[in-house]
């Protein structure tokens, strides 16, 4: 096989192809084949990828959301790592099959821990005995994350996700793969590049601040090209989905709070969501959401008070499930997806002051969902960065302070996705050197896609 890349620029669209911001992304695809892509149900990064790697729906490869509940133990786990929660063969690994020795690179695509890839590197924080977090990557061989730390520097963790999120990282992560490609060769490189995620999410796909981002994004995407072009290298460039614009925040826990349903505990004055004594809870996923109920036989009266809800488009039942390909043990009783314009957060909370001291920080894990708020710093605070500073200086000097300069204004976020939008230009695409590549493609055909790229000699 030629040796191939899979570059994953998130958030890329027909759309944006189609405009005057993206001209080396945009000539590579003039140059190549190019196919709309039928997002995956949820149209999210570990559903996505997870789809792409192995050729299966949800209902098979068990990744139906970025986090899920784990009934017995009663705990809610989003952005876990591990390769072995996607059940399925993985698209190196049937390279691998048919081409004994074909080495595999994954670089910051998801499941990325203990997965059977050659070369791995994945964002990875060190959690301290003291409350310390710091700020590290998790690489195979584990050898590999010195090696790359001496020769790029520290990963910018910051800006891959939170207030200072941007492109430092992508460009880290190309540079990554260019060191690996120049001392490893991998026979298939998959390389994630989040950039446009942030910008879209913040502002919105048509706020004119956008351009600039694009621009960079594209410099940066037309480097990797080059060198790939250099060393002979095949480029496919595809994207999980596309983010639109939104306005209407939906908080699904208040409703169904206000019924009842949840179970809260107090702590300290805090109020947490106790999901294993909840009656009814929602775990919120961008436009998506997966709600758990104790008892089948109130399925019925939630699924009949959500469909009732503001911004709220449709409601999926066990049978509705079924037909979508998400009815796995993981999934919730019901799937709830907003209307275009709307999205959902996982805001239980009715007096801001009983908001938990998380809600108020970066914490992707202990969070009841996705939070995109997490992409700003609170307007209302004085002077956020010379607060984040000064806790900082505290933790060095070994004292705990509470990051928590984080909005609890939903309604900052004006981009979202994981529905499927009704405008195929707000797809994800799939470009790829492939002539009988067909013009759409559902999200379970795009491993058939890459396999055969891989194939071609």
């Amino acid at each position: 096989m030629k040796r191939t890349v899979l570059l994953d620029v998130v958030g890329l669209s027909g759309r944006l192809l189609a405009g005057p911001h993206l001209p080396r992304l945009s000539a590579f695809a003039r140059a190549h084949h190019q196919a709309r892509i039928r997002p995956a149900l949820p149209a999210v990064t570990c559903t996505a990828q997870a789809t792409y790697l192995t050729g299966m729906p949800p209902a098979q490869h068990g990744i139906v959301a970025n986090g899920w509940y784990d009934r017995a133990l009663a705990e809610h786990h989003f952005w876990k790592q591990s390769s072995h929660l996607v059940q399925g063969v993985q698209l190196w690994e049937t390279l691998r099959r048919e081409q004994p020795g074909a080495t595999c690179a994954k670089l910051f695509w998801w499941f990325n821990m203990y997965s059977s890839a050659d070369y791995a590197v994945t964002p990875r924080p060190l959690y301290l005995a003291d409350g310390r977090k710091v700020f590290d990557i998790y690489t195979t061989p584990m050898g590999l994350r010195e090696e790359l730390k001496a020769a790029l520097g520290a990963f910018p963790f910051p800006a891959f996700w939170g207030p200072a999120a941007g492109l430092p990282s992508s460009a880290w992560i190309a540079a990554c793969a260019r060191w690996i490609e120049e001392r490893h060769q991998p026979a298939l490189s998959l390389v994630y590049l989040p950039h446009l995620d942030y910008s879209l999410q913040r502002l919105g796909p048509d706020d004119p601040a956008v351009v600039a981002e694009l621009a960079a994004l594209d410099r940066l995407v037309g480097e990797l090209l080059d060198g790939y072009a250099a060393r002979d290298v095949r480029v496919l460039v595809l994207s999980e989905y596309a983010i639109t614009a939104v306005r209407r925040p939906i908080h699904l826990n208040r409703v169904l709070r206000a019924h009842d349903w949840l179970t809260l505990k107090v702590e300290l004055g805090r109020e947490l969501l106790d999901c294993g004594a909840s009656r009814a809870f929602a775990l919120a996923d961008h436009q998506v959401a997966h709600v758990y109920v104790a008892s089948p036989g109130h399925r019925a009266a939630v699924r009949a008070l959500l469909e009732q809800t503001p911004g709220v488009a449709q409601v999926l039942g066990p049978e509705e499930l079924a037909a979508q390909h998400l009815n796995h043990a993981r999934a919730g009783d019901l799937l709830v997806l907003a209307e275009p314009d709307a999205w959902f957060t996982y805001y239980y909370w009715d007096d801001d002051r009983r908001a938990p001291d998380f809600a108020r920080t970066v914490d992707i894990h202990r969070k009841y969902g996705y939070d995109p708020a997490e992409l700003f710093l609170d307007p209302r605070h004085p002077c956020p960065r010379l607060a984040i500073a000064a806790k900082l200086l505290a933790r060095r000097l070994g004292c705990r302070a509470l990051l928590d300069v984080i909005p609890l204004e939903a309604s900052l976020v004006r981009g979202s996705h994981g529905v499927v939008p009704p405008d195929p230009a707000d797809w994800p695409v799939l470009i790829a050197p492939l002539p009988d590549l067909p013009p759409q493609l559902e999200a379970t055909a795009v491993h058939d896609q890459l396999l055969a790229a891989c194939r071609q000699t």
